[in-house]
């Protein structure tokens, strides 16, 4: 994706961890050579369950806009049944990415004129021991077979690192399994 700017906004519920998934791949993209980074949490009144998003930048060169993204390349939503809430798909680029926890097939979450990857990020991550709902560590595999912007074997190392003593093997395993399982809608 060259020199630009990558805006991807991160939609989750209060306790799956959505700021921890963006902070992880902010760390890994760093890492690997993208010079500019800016994460920027929303703070408000969240509580378990209630809809949270974060914003990511991410570029090779510096960044030096700080200010909130209004029109994000990127949506990673880790729970399909906040497409429904309003705000969400707000600002989406014409020809944007979705990337979704879903149990259902991509093409049932279709919006004109986007792209839509998702896998059973909830379902996955149970199958390897993580509580039901812990889904941030599998929705950044999904998210790095969606754009292929990080490199999974990068992004599992900081997983572990974020979650020792915490199931990091686990978190990590989640990650490589949705990678595998993510699928490419229409």
């Amino acid at each position: 994706m060259g020199n630009e700017t990558i805006e991807i906004r991160w939609h989750g519920r209060g306790g799956q961890g959505a700021i921890t998934a963006a902070k992880i791949v902010a760390i890994a993209a760093f890492e690997s050579g993208y010079l500019g980074v800016v994460m920027a949490p929303t703070f408000g009144t969240e509580r378990r369950g209630a809809p949270v998003f974060t914003s990511l930048k991410l570029s090779r060169k510096k960044i030096y806009d700080l200010s909130p993204i209004q029109k994000p390349d990127i949506l990673v939503i880790l729970d399909y049944l906040l497409l429904d809430e309003p705000g969400v798909l707000n600002g989406l680029k014409p020809g944007g990415l979705i990337v979704v926890n879903t149990p259902k097939p991509p093409r049932a979450h279709s919006v004109d004129g986007m792209r839509v990857a998702g896998a059973d990020v909830t379902g996955l991550s149970a199958s390897v021991g993580l509580p039901t709902g812990i889904v941030n560590s599998g929705i950044i595999g999904s998210f790095a077979k969606a754009t292929g912007l990080l490199d999974i074997d990068l992004l599992a190392g900081k997983i572990e690192e974020e979650f020792k003593g915490k199931k990091s093997r686990a978190n990590a395993e989640a990650a490589r399994l949705c990678y595998g399982k993510t699928i490419m809608g229409d």
